[in-house]
């Protein structure tokens, strides 16, 4: 499908008002695949006057679709679901190519992004407004009726990451379009071409024209425009908490809904299943070359049992696919997004060795594959203990007592998640309680979702609440009418 939006140069175009037009300067950004440095096609580099255009028509479209009732929009959106499961395993090929994913871990992507966008049409069934009596208040009188109803926005602008091009684009699309909003959706560069093709099926399912329109293009020509366009109602984004704060510091008077970086710690107690935790923490901290913000990115592990969970740690890291998916089948750590990662990654390792940390595995780099790797004796001198890697590095940090674990956790910039092990109950809520984050996970892995439950992180970490039902209450507000009875 995304051929049918191509041109015979390979190159992308924009939808604006239903049609996918050419660039109007034939300025275009290329996009090179990690796993072969191929080309994979070209999305179109769009000028200020293209932006405003996209706007404008989200903007004057967004006055009728408000309209529409809201039965309409669920079965869109049951339409658009059942369509990505029947191309599936194309959309998994795009993916897979674009962002370096493994198939299975792709396609597994994109079938939860269909469940996601039927359980929101789901929800959004069960949104009701309230009536309120005014005689409930002191000194009211019951011929004072309150009617509260939920209203759309008005035009929300989608940003998603490379990381889940398809899973985190329909995440704040599907969402906004059942709550009544139109969408300017504005891909990362690199899942660009995976993001259009998720349009693109929104389309075929038939969604009328300027509901949703795409913008391309170069965050040094666009990027701080598009985000201060005075039309832009709402701003959902998901991205580095650097770009976050700037968009947030910019954005002034509009809402947003961010999701950041974090530093999710797991928090290992003396009493703790050492071989739930191992596998958990392996699980967590490497798949998809920990390229996600809930990843684990560090373990504190109390002196008694740090020799023994660091053990079965390296065992279960031994067991870890490591390579090219197009040539090793569910490859668990695969090359990182682009060279700059991997440097920055490798500059982590580096420090941390020259300031007396110990590399139990790994250490190794071939390109941008970056091999798993473990580094004990990490102190809090050295940059990984506090730094987001968004790779396969994972610290151990060892403590005396969950006390200093809850410090050392909660003196991170960010508060994303955390994990905490132990087969103490009255432990594992006293922890969870001390902990400065968004979730807490019990003796599992640090991970998002299920997605219809809240998902938030605090401090450098985000702002607002996703989860389905409650994306859909940020991106819609509330209205009251006042009915007052005269008898």
């Amino acid at each position: 499908m995304i051929n049918e939006i191509k041109n015979s140069n390979n190159e992308c175009k924009k939808l604006l008002n239903g049609q996918w037009k050419e660039s109007e300067n034939g300025d275009y950004i290329e996009i090179f695949s990690p796993l072969t440095n191929s080309s994979l096609g070209k999305v179109p580099a769009m000028t200020k006057e293209e932006v405003d255009e996209a706007i404008k028509n989200s903007k004057e479209a967004q006055k009728q679709w408000r309209l529409i009732p809201m039965h309409t929009r669920v079965e869109l959106l049951y339409k658009v679901a059942s369509l990505l499961e029947e191309q599936a395993d194309h959309l998994a090929e795009l993916v897979m190519m674009e962002v370096a994913k493994d198939k299975k871990s792709a396609k597994s992507e994109v079938l939860r992004t269909a469940d996601l966008i039927r359980f929101t049409a789901d929800t959004a069934k069960t949104i009701q407004g309230e009536h309120l009596q005014g005689d409930t208040f002191p000194g009211g009188n019951k011929n004072k009726i309150g009617m509260v109803t939920r209203e759309p926005l008005g035009v929300v602008l989608a940003i998603s990451p490379f990381n889940y091009p398809v899973n985190l684009a329909a995440s704040k699309i599907a969402p906004a379009l059942v709550g009544g909003n139109t969408v300017v959706f504005k891909p990362a560069t690199q899942g660009s071409l995976s993001g259009l093709y998720l349009v693109k099926i929104f389309e075929e399912a038939g969604l009328p024209p300027g509901v949703i329109n795409t913008v391309t293009g170069k965050g040094s020509v666009i990027g701080d425009y598009v985000v201060t366009h005075p039309d832009i109602s709402f701003i959902n984004f998901t991205g580095s908490s650097e770009i976050g704060a700037r968009i947030s510091q910019m954005s002034k008077m509009i809402h947003v809904l961010m999701e950041l970086g974090g530093k999710d710690a797991a928090i290992v107690l003396k009493d703790a299943d050492l071989d739930l935790t191992a596998k958990n923490i392996v699980s967590g901290a490497f798949a998809y070359s920990g390229q996600r913000c809930t990843a684990i990115k560090r373990v504190l592990v109390v002196d008694e049992v740090a020799d023994a969970l660091v053990n079965k740690i390296k065992i279960e890291m031994e067991k870890l696919k490591v390579g090219n998916p197009l040539e090793l089948e569910a490859a668990d750590v695969v090359p990182l997004i682009d060279a700059n990662s991997a440097d920055f990654v490798e500059g982590l390792i580096t420090d941390a060795v020259e300031l007396g940390g110990k590399v139990i595995v790994g250490g190794k780099r071939e390109g941008n594959l970056i091999y798993p790797t473990l580094i004990d004796d990490v102190t809090k001198e050295m940059r990984v203990a506090w730094e987001e890697p968004f790779g396969p590095v994972l610290p151990v940090i060892r403590v005396k007592d969950a006390e200093e674990a809850i410090t050392i956790a909660n003196e991170s910039e960010y508060g994303l998640q955390s994990s905490v092990f132990t087969n103490n109950i009255n432990d594992a809520f006293y922890v969870a309680n001390k902990l400065e984050v968004g979730s807490v996970q019990v003796n599992n892995k640090t991970e998002r979702g299920p997605d219809h439950f809240p998902f938030s992180g605090i401090k450098n970490s985000g702002v607002g609440v996703q989860g389905i039902r409650y994306s859909i209450e940020a991106m819609t507000r509330l209205k009251s009418t006042v009915i007052n009875l005269n008898k």
